[in-house]
């Protein structure tokens, strides 16, 4: 059996941190309190977002946008690292880590990623002549335009030849940005062409090799036979054409110097899958309806501007023949009725329109306009693709079938044809509900036939639609047409429900006022209870009361309820008033445990409230936040604190013990030992086990059930790793700023603005010339330093804090503590009339943390490095805190350089520049700082259960 350690804990709301590792570029990463990250494009960006508090804070990664709004698509990732490999400039933007616990508000951190990149530059021509009144003479003028996508902004550079090429070195160039641009193109002007200007050019775009993108070139050759491009088109305009035939574009340069480039484009679309483009040919084979519309070739040569030539794709077509019936406008009779006039009106949808033809038979043979049968066309703006026919004076010899056939010039379409009987039997439309079938009544997931019964002949086509509201109908569409009069609604849903329209139109049909009816759609549906499901965990010797409640149903009227335990029946009724049923359980013995069901029945189906009761005991909590859980006891192994408290210990019957599984991760087989438990856990009680003998630098996984007297409860898994500290047992440390990750030191999230790494070579002086280095502490321009900027916006007294990593002493054993004496020593650069303070604070680090002050210099100390070397004597893991304060004006920067820790005493310590703070004391010409601890390290051997 293992033992515990307890002890109590109070919950902690969130923090957050992001770190960032990945392929980020070596630039300025601070600026002022905004956290930036650069990237290469096409690199992998990984931002990992550290987090402490308990219960274990959720993590969600979300982004704002910088250049696009794609906000992850409306999604969020969930994990702790946010990993995105081939990183695309439209990725840049604002990324937010958020951490909640339920404890005070979310934490939130972001950090802005700046994608760079750049493309290849283009380089356009352009010339301009101007001529003088008198016309004796004209001037010629070239422009060369160069542009390219960036970021950061780019800068360009011009050569003729082999020559450089800048403003003033010739006085017939001129070299400008023009200011709508924003600098993104660079313009060089050739005023009035000379014979040398004739020349190979070269434009060189460049971002100064940040995240090591290197520059790009574009050359073009300026001639006195440059010219624009200009181009033919060997096809008519437009083209018409039958479907399933194969049309062939051709396009053809007739000038321009380079050669142009010739491609086909589609105006509103892009080019058809099936088209086959090899430079001015465009070749679409079985043309259909889909490909008809503009088509373009474009020429280019950076010369000008592009060629374009269009033509129009016309494929013929002939669809949606229809007809309908006119009486006699003159009578308010509906009626056809002999010595009236009658109307016939046929109508299809043709292209081209001009193409359409009509032709009219009676009974089969051709018809002809004349006095009383008197075709005509309607006009294409009022009623386009329309032919009618009027009979004067209807006689009885005038009965019979006509026919309207509508086809193409062309050839090519089938024609499409449509019959109309007029007799005695033709009459307009009736539309009634047949008897029973309004309302209609069916289930949920039924398929349902709404029906009117349609009278007349011709019987018209029947249009359906919601008469009770503004919604569509089943299939997306606000109306549905039906040649049968039946509107067939497969798998009804209750939103259905209402009052339906059916409709006659004029198609097919009489033009005459609408006939209409309304059918009722009644959806009966189940009940809907709540909850459907709900675990409730009891202990032994209690009682529970369990409420089922009905939400809506249809019909309303609830016939029953029904409580079982398994299949057993336990309690049974019906409804009054009220809409919801109860039933309370003694848990006696374990018997009562189990899933109770609560049905509730009307006459569409039932309802079902599901209750899970059980004695399981909730799943642990692990405690993330223990300092320093891993230590080495021996070189292959490595010893972890496993920390935990658990979820609602009272709910259920005390917890009895813990089983502990381990396992190597990626391996199948547990590892399980039984910890044992004596007396009640209380609810927030921190629980120790340590876990020995765990193999470098493998990482475990854990699993942890509660065991009471019911049996297991939940599991709780997590993964524990190695991580070798800093320094295991602290013996050296070097740091002099110059690796990317600046030795782990990390900035203070609490301070007012950051320290920022920086180089003497790269520093710009123009603005703060009298502060700060001008070197780094070794006397070399190009090396590394750490620096406070107090130019604007900075204000006086605003501090700027630096943190070291952790750093873990050489403890005599697992739970012991020493008194080992380190050599901290570091450099500084304090140069300028309104230079601040320096102050240098130990924070040691427990439960809760301390902080005392070791060392600290204010004012002016002369533009060199000074050294300061301090004995400290640390009881447990420290840190070393640099703390800048911004002084009364802008020359005041404060810089530090190789920072050493060193186990072992200085051999010459130096004394601190101001007076070292009260409790702090100075002996001779070395200062000893002894530092006692304000809190006690955890026993892990007391409190034993």
């Amino acid at each position: 059996m293992a033992e515990l350690n307890r002890e109590r804990l109070i919950k902690a709301p969130p923090t957050v941190r992001i770190i960032h590792s990945g392929l980020a570029c070596n630039i300025e990463e601070e600026r002022y309190s905004e956290r930036v990250y650069t990237i290469r494009e096409g690199e992998t960006l990984e931002l990992t977002c550290l987090v402490t508090g308990h219960p274990r804070p959720q993590i969600r990664w979300t982004k704002t946008a910088g250049s696009a709004s794609d906000r992850f698509q409306d999604s969020s990732v969930f994990n702790e690292t946010l990993r995105i490999t081939n990183i695309q400039r439209h990725q840049g933007g604002r990324y937010y880590c958020k951490a909640e616990n339920g404890l005070g508000s979310p934490a939130i951190k972001s950090i802005r990623v700046d994608v760079y990149y750049l493309d290849d530059p283009i380089v356009t021509v352009h010339q301009s002549i101007g001529e003088a009144k008198e016309q004796f003479y004209y001037e010629r003028t070239v422009f060369l335009r160069c542009i390219a996508n960036s970021n950061p902004p780019v800068r360009y550079s011009w050569k003729r030849g082999e020559e450089i090429l800048l403003q003033g070195s010739d006085k017939g160039v001129e070299i400008y940005e023009p200011f709508f641009t924003q600098g993104e193109t660079k313009i060089l002007k050739l005023k009035n062409l000379r014979p040398q200007d004739y020349a190979n050019y070269s434009c060189i775009a460049s971002v100064r090799n940040v995240c090591n993108i290197p520059d790009k070139m574009v050359s073009f050759k300026l001639s006195n036979r440059t010219a624009s491009p200009s181009i033919k088109l060997l096809v008519d305009d437009p083209i018409v054409v039958n479907p399933g035939e194969t049309i062939t574009l051709v396009c053809v340069t007739t000038g321009g110097e380079p050669i142009p480039t010739l491609t086909w484009v589609r105006s509103v679309a892009n080019l058809p899958e099936k088209a086959v483009l090899n430079s001015g040919t465009l070749t679409i084979p079985s043309i259909s309806s889909e490909d008809a519309g503009t088509y373009s070739c474009v020429a280019n040569n950076n010369v000008g501007n592009p060629a374009k030539k269009s033509t129009s794709i016309i494929v013929r077509a002939l669809k949606k023949g229809r007809y309908w019936i006119t009486p006699d406008p003159y009578h308010k009779d509906d009626n056809i009725q002999i010595g009236r006039e009658v109307k016939i009106s046929c109508q299809v949808e043709a292209v081209p329109s001009e193409e359409l033809t009509f032709s009219w038979f009676k009974n089969g043979r051709p018809l002809r306009s004349s006095e009383r049968m008197v075709i005509t066309q309607t006009d294409p703006d009022v009623s386009p693709g329309t032919t009618n026919l009027d009979i004067i004076d209807l006689k009885f010899t005038d009965f019979g079938t006509y026919t309207c056939v509508a086809s193409l010039k062309g050839g090519g379409v089938p024609d499409i044809s449509n019959d109309v009987n007029i007799s005695s039997s033709t009459v307009p439309p009736n539309l009634t509900v047949p008897k029973g079938k309004s309302p209609m009544v069916a289930r949920e997931g039924d398929t349902i036939e709404l029906q009117c019964q349609v009278s007349g002949k011709p019987k018209p086509i029947i249009m359906w639609s919601r008469a009770d509201k503004e919604v569509p109908m089943p299939d997306g569409s606000m109306q549905m047409e039906s040649y049968d009069g039946i509107l067939r609604i497969v798998n009804v849903s209750r939103e259905m429900t209402g009052t339906y329209r059916c409709q006659t139109s004029q198609y097919n049909g009489f033009n005459v006022k609408p006939r209409e009816a309304l059918v009722q759609l009644i959806v009966q549906y189940p009940p809907a209870v709540e909850p459907t499901f709900q675990e409730i965990r009891q202990g032994l010797g209690t009682s529970v009361t369990m409420n089922c409640r009905v939400l809506r149903a249809y019909p309303t009227r609830v016939l029953m309820y029904e409580w079982r335990l398994g299949s057993k029946l336990l309690e049974k009724g019906q409804f009054d008033s009220q809409d919801y049923t109860e039933l309370t359980v003694n848990i006696h013995a374990r018997e009562n445990y189990g899933t109770y069901n609560c049905s509730i029945i009307n006459e569409a189906g039932s309802g079902r409230c599901s209750f899970l009761v059980t004695g399981k005991a909730y799943p642990p909590e692990f405690y993330y936040d223990t300092y320093n859980p891993l230590w080495q006891s021996k070189a292959s192994v490595y010893s972890y604190s496993l920390q935990w408290t658990q979820m609602n210990p009272d709910a259920v019957d005390r917890i009895l013990a813990y089983r502990l599984g381990l396992k190597q991760a990626g391996q199948q087989r547990w590892w399980e030992t039984e910890i044992s438990v004596d007396g009640p856990i209380k609810k927030g009680e921190l629980i120790t086990n340590n876990l020995t003998k765990l193999v470098k630098p493998e990482p475990y996984e854990i699993r942890l059930t509660p065991i009471n007297r019911f049996g297991e409860g939940d599991s709780a898994i997590r993964i524990i790793k190695y991580s070798a500290p800093i320094n295991p047992h602290l013996r050296e440390f070097h740091c002099g700023f110059e690796d990317g990750n600046i030795c782990l030191f990390t900035q203070d999230d609490l301070d007012i603005f950051d320290w920022t790494k920086q180089s003497a070579s790269t520093r710009d002086t123009r603005y703060t010339p009298n502060t700060g280095p001008t070197t780094d502490a070794g006397g070399s321009k190009q090396g590394f330093y750490m620096y406070i900027e107090t130019s604007r916006p900075r204000l006086d007294g605003e501090k700027a804090r630096l943190l070291s990593p952790v750093f873990n002493i050489a403890q005599k054993n697992p739970y012991g503590s020493s008194n080992t004496a380190y050599c901290f020593s570091f450099f500084y650069h304090m140069y300028g009339r309104h230079i601040g303070s320096l102050n240098i604070f130990l924070r040691l680090k427990g439960q809760t943390s301390t902080e005392i002050q070791i060392w600290s210099a204010t004012g002016n100390k002369g533009e060199q490095w000074h050294q300061a070397r301090i004995n400290i004597h640390p009881t447990a893991s420290f840190q070393i805190i640099f703390e800048g304060v911004r002084g009364p004006g802008i020359e005041g920067d404060i810089a530090i350089d190789d920072v050493s820790i060193v186990e072992g005493e200085c051999t010459r310590v130096d004394q601190p520049v101001t007076s070292p703070p009260s409790g702090v004391k100075v002996s001779g010409t070395i200062l000893h700082i002894w530092l006692y601890p304000v809190f006690l390290f955890l026993s892990f051997l007391s409190h034993q259960r």
